[in-house]
């Protein structure tokens, strides 16, 4: 009966059989009356629960004046997701056992465990929780307006005030969240490889971006590298790129050559008849020979800088992902000489631009390039980053900021 529970749970829905197994013998059962307070708005939280049987009310405002009900879940549903997602996070309801419930609990080391095997889960939390928040919003409007028919004309513009507020307070929320699944996505510890240094840095220019970039090992050997750009921005740029990461690296790890992952990819990212694209470069760096192969779909070119020069890389014509089904790809290889920086970048740091200035451009990214021959890779993809955001000035910045810097050392 667990398992029938677990697969009716929207975001478990698509999880493995094994997978629902393993959660059906490890989740903790708890009993609760009628009555009773599983958590309190305001508390810090380290677990959320599946509902068994019974029914559970989020409440806002308990025992004052403004204590109104948000919502029932009943069996098949959750609560306190919300706690699963940052350390810091403090429930926004209070959490009361409408009758007697039986309940399936997980603990924030579970769902990290969960979600380390199986990456696209991500994307499922992000979904689940931008319908939920678009439901509440609904929820919020429609009762909102129901309370303003009853309104004297006196309190219209109160009423309007009171919308504004929550509708500001609604977006702010699906921002904050959206912000913290992007970052929870991306590597917050580069993996080590004998002989290079690797440092990576990124900068949304809103509160969540497209830019993307991931590093990991592929065996004891190899690292695979990735850095990406969607089109478009905000929220719809946020969830194709948390797809396309996940994607990139279930596809590294049960494919061969990086060609092949990047074709998959794209043949997924089509199903999606999505209007954004992917801009992408994927390679894989081996140890023992200082190779780096790469392929590049309508990203920009990396840059190799020796002796505080920037060597040129060969270009073929490649082609976003996302668009045709017969995609052109530049496939390379390049040797790291010792000593050398491999950078990888998005077009937001040579396209930043000053209105006296024109564009930050590629020679003044070179140029840091090769005076930061004695920077460990992760300051000079800070001072890169430094830079690109002084050379702004005060305007805002159109586009995200990524870099992730390789530096061979003396073989």
């Amino acid at each position: 009966m667990d398992e029938e529970i677990i697969t009716r749970v929207p975001l478990f829905a698509n999880l493995p059989d094994k997978e629902v197994t393993h959660l059906a013998t490890t989740l903790r059962r708890t009993g609760w009356q009628a009555g009773s307070i599983l958590f309190r708005e305001g508390e810090r939280g380290d677990i959320f629960y599946i509902v068994f049987r019974g029914s559970v009310a989020i409440i806002q405002g308990l025992g004052t004046a403004d204590e109104h009900v948000l919502v029932v879940r009943g069996p098949g549903e959750f609560i306190g997701e919300l706690s699963l997602l940052s350390p810091d996070a403090l429930r926004n309801g209070t959490a009361r056992a409408e009758e007697n419930c039986l309940l399936l609990e997980m603990t924030r080391a579970q769902f990290d465990a969960l979600l380390q095997r199986n990456p696209l889960l991500a994307y499922e939390m992000l979904r689940v929780q931008s319908t939920r928040l678009r439901e509440a919003n609904d929820a919020a409007m429609d009762d909102l307006r129901q309370h303003n028919r009853q309104l004297a004309q006196a309190y219209a513009d109160l009423r309007d005030a009171q919308a504004r507020i929550i509708e500001q307070e609604t977006f702010a929320r699906e921002l904050q969240l959206a912000r913290e699944i992007q970052t929870r996505m991306l590597p917050s510890v580069l993996p080590a490889l004998p002989g290079y240094d690797i440092g990576a840095r990124s900068m949304p220019a809103r509160m969540v971006g497209g830019d993307f970039y991931d590093v990991f090992p592929l065996d004891a050997e190899r690292l695979g590298i990735v850095i990406g750009d969607v089109s478009g921005k905000g929220i719809p740029a946020a969830l194709l790129m948390g797809l396309t990461c996940a994607l990139l690296r279930v596809e590294a790890y049960h494919t061969g050559s990086p060609e092949e992952v990047v074709r998959n990819v794209n043949r997924y990212l089509l199903e999606r008849s999505s209007e954004e694209f992917v801009t992408l470069l994927y390679g894989v760096l081996y140890g023992r020979s200082a190779e780096f192969s790469y392929i590049r779909a309508g990203h920009e070119l990396p840059l190799i800088s020796n002796d505080h020069v920037t060597s040129p890389v060969p270009m073929g014509h490649s082609l976003p992902l996302g668009l045709f089904q017969d995609l052109q790809l530049d496939s390379q290889t390049v040797t790291l000489p010792p000593e050398s920086t491999l950078l990888l970048y998005t077009d937001g740091v040579t396209e930043a631009f000053h209105a006296e200035h024109g564009m930050f451009g590629e020679p003044r990214l070179r140029e840091i390039l090769a005076h930061g021959s004695h920077d460990s890779s992760q300051a000079l993809c800070d001072r890169i980053v430094e830079a690109v955001v002084s050379f702004g000035g005060d305007a805002a910045r159109l586009d995200d900021i990524t870099v992730v810097a390789v530096r061979a050392s003396l073989r």
